[in-house]
């Protein structure tokens, strides 16, 4: 992929949601540079390509800057060299679908603070961490109980859709981070073995930036 200087992506190659823009790039054909986060504990906007929320991913394209992982696929959807059916999460308009969309969201969100929490040492014990806990193993089971159906219920005719790349990063990176063993959920391992075989997920496997 050619990397032009005026559409630069800002996050990490271990992150999830740095990984959902990333498979977005690969399978709409846009390119962009890379420029990784140093530090997830610095509290400067700067290190965050000026996002006031301290989150990653970033993308500077010229002189507008996007916030966010959904802000930012849109983006790519829009800068794409041919139009693609995509999914996105307004077009899912039955409980299911939806349902499904906003747990992979919530479990990857709850995932990342249950890594922060880890890396500030954060007692085992503590009241909030194990409800965190259960809550990312209630969503973990809803969506590998319900996945199978979710996607069924999905246009037969897309190129691809936010709720898969979602699903699909949050269970390869709770097995990256060592957060949760995902063999035993059959839906989710057989829908990210398929998945996995994409060009998009091969180019895109977490790994740790050299820092």
């Amino acid at each position: 992929m050619t990397q032009p200087t005026h559409t630069t992506l800002v996050g990490r190659s271990s992150s999830h949601f740095t990984r959902v823009v990333r498979i977005f790039a690969a399978e709409l054909g846009v390119a962009y540079a890379f420029q990784v986060v140093p530090d997830l504990r610095s509290v400067s906007a700067a290190d965050y390509a000026g996002n006031p929320a301290l989150r990653l991913p970033i993308l500077r394209t010229g002189t507008t800057t996007w916030f966010g992982a959904l802000n930012i696929c849109r983006e790519l959807a829009r800068r794409a060299p041919e139009p693609r059916r995509v999914v996105w999460p307004e077009l899912l308009t039955d409980a299911l679908t939806a349902n499904a969309q906003e747990l992979a969201l919530q479990a990857m969100a709850t995932e990342v603070t249950l890594i922060m929490s880890q890396l500030a040492g954060t007692p085992r014990d503590d009241a909030q961490l194990i409800k965190l806990e259960k809550s990312l193993l209630n969503m973990v089971s809803w969506l590998d109980d319900n996945l199978h159906a979710a996607l069924a219920a999905l246009p037969q005719d897309r190129d691809l859709s936010y709720l898969e790349v979602c699903t699909f990063c949050l269970v390869t990176h709770l097995e990256f981070r060592n957060v949760l063993a995902t063999s035993g959920y059959r839906a989710l391992t057989a829908f990210c073995d398929d998945f996995g075989q994409r060009a998009s997920a091969l180019a895109t496997a977490y790994r740790y930036d050299a820092p």
